[in-house]
């Protein structure tokens, strides 16, 4: 009887042994480097769900709870589905870095994760009511571009692929709110829509560039959101192909914005009659005032000027793109430029975002300046990601 029972414990024993070495090993370890001798704040770290799915025996990213591994705390994600398909194939959460840092996160399967509205910092929405608007924001700015209707909209008919911008003094998502109330040109507190993009290029809309001259796309005619939050937002616009000195242009623009973060990341496939590479401007529309600063060697060009002849404060535009594709500094059709080269087949690459002094970010160009080198520094420098079990 005893020799059964000290069998039955060294089975007992055994089987827990081994749900213990299996709740060890269907985990993993996620170990993250900062290479920069400079902080990183809100960095979004980025992993394949396939790589995760062979550890953690599950495709369901809301499944996959992520913690910090010294603090302990559970750490807001999101999936993506690039695809279509219905499965994520991206898996994202945000850190901060210290410079030259190195974290580690655990990542494990567990209950199914029901997300809050207050969680969400990023958001986009194509808006049908205002005449064809595509808006979008995170915790620190908000964008729009135009549509089809807004070309022949009767009380104020424009054409533009330009960028527009709305200057926010709160961390909250504002978009909704101030479409319903239908009053974004007055700061009620929150910011407001300040800025006049007109038939510029605004902050960061692009065109072809073909001898000296800038050609550009009508309104978008067609979307597609891809991500909607929390922590990423990510949509695509399609142009009607237009005539770029004698060469038929098509666009589809993708837009990725991220919570924590001033500048968006802008992908343009362009394609062209003939295949061949394609020169195209990046531009910042140039407003009386302006102060404008630039950086071959680092890939930038900023400007700092005053909103509503400064009564709304002042404006900080730019855009960061990788020096190896940067052609030239001009300026054409009332923008500065940023001319930049990209092979067939590839997409136009290239980042635009914008500060505002009285959103308690920036108090004036110095800080402006300080935020867009230390962006192009981390453009250059991306995280190192390691996966591994646990």
């Amino acid at each position: 009887m005893k020799r059964m029972t000290a069998l039955l414990f060294a089975l007992f024993a055994l089987a827990v042994a081994t749900q213990i070495g299996l709740a060890q090993t269907n985990q993993l370890a996620a170990t993250v480097k900062n290479e920069l001798d400079a902080a990183r704040t809100s960095e979004t770290i980025v992993l394949s769900m396939k790589d995760i799915s062979k550890t953690l025996q599950t495709s369901d990213w809301k499944k996959v709870h992520v913690t910090d591994q010294v603090s302990g705390q559970e750490l807001l994600t999101q999936g993506i589905d690039l695809d279509g398909d219905g499965v994520a194939d991206l898996l994202l959460f945000q850190s901060d870095f210290k410079g030259g840092e190195t974290r580690s996160f655990i990542l494990a399967a567990g209950a199914n994760k029901v997300l809050t509205k207050e969680q969400f910092k990023a958001y986009g929405r194509f808006v049908r009511e205002r005449s064809d608007d595509f808006a979008w924001e995170n915790d620190r700015i908000a964008h729009r571009m135009y549509g089809t209707a807004l070309e022949t909209w009767k009380l104020e008919p424009l054409t533009s692929s330009a960028v527009d911008v709305w200057a926010k003094r709160v961390r909250r998502l504002v978009i909704n709110d101030w479409y319903m109330v239908d009053n974004y040109h007055t700061d009620t507190g929150e910011g407001a829509d300040f800025y006049s993009a007109g038939t510029s290029r605004g902050c960061g809309g692009t065109g072809i560039w073909e001898n000296g001259k800038l050609f550009v796309s009508r309104n978008f005619i067609n979307t597609k959101v891809i991500a909607n939050g929390p922590i990423r937002v990510m949509f695509e616009l399609t142009y009607v192909p237009w005539d770029a000195n004698g060469h038929t242009v098509s666009e589809v623009k993708r837009v990725t914005l991220d919570a924590g973060q001033n500048f968006d990341r802008f992908e343009s496939y362009y394609k062209t009659d003939s295949g061949a590479p394609v020169t195209y401007g990046i531009g910042i529309k140039k407003w009386p005032g302006s102060n404008l600063q630039s950086s071959r060697k680092d890939g930038w060009l900023r400007t700092w000027e005053p909103l509503q002849k400064g009564q709304a404060g002042n404006l900080g535009c730019g855009i960061i793109i990788d020096p190896a594709a940067l052609a030239d500094f001009t300026e054409a059709d009332g923008n500065y430029l940023v001319v930049a080269k990209t092979p067939a087949g590839q997409p136009a690459v290239y980042y635009a975002g914008f500060g505002w002094d009285r959103s308690g970010d920036f108090s004036g160009a110095g800080d402006w300046d300080a935020y867009v080198q230390q962006f192009a520094r981390r453009v250059a420098s991306p995280l190192k990601i390691s996966l591994s079990p646990r």
